[in-house]
């Protein structure tokens, strides 16, 4: 699914265009973000692409959801 992450007053958040759905990043599994998940505050986890760690945000990805709460 497309989602843009960006940096909102320091803090990630993704926003989901097909869900009308933002969500603060709460959680990372790689400090630099990029080639591993995140977990937004709604609980999904999301699978983002590997890229440079000095990617510029607002950048829209292709992203994997697993687990968290369902649809």
């Amino acid at each position: 699914m497309k989602v843009m992450i960006r940096r909102s007053e320091g803090a990630l958040s993704a926003y989901v265009p097909k869900k009308d759905l933002e969500e603060p990043i709460v959680e990372v599994e790689h400090e630099a973000l990029w080639g591993g998940w995140v977990r937004l505050a709604n609980g999904w986890v999301l699978h983002l692409p590997a890229m440079d760690a000095d990617t510029r945000l607002p950048i829209t990805v292709n992203a994997r959801k697993t687990g968290g709460e369902e649809d």
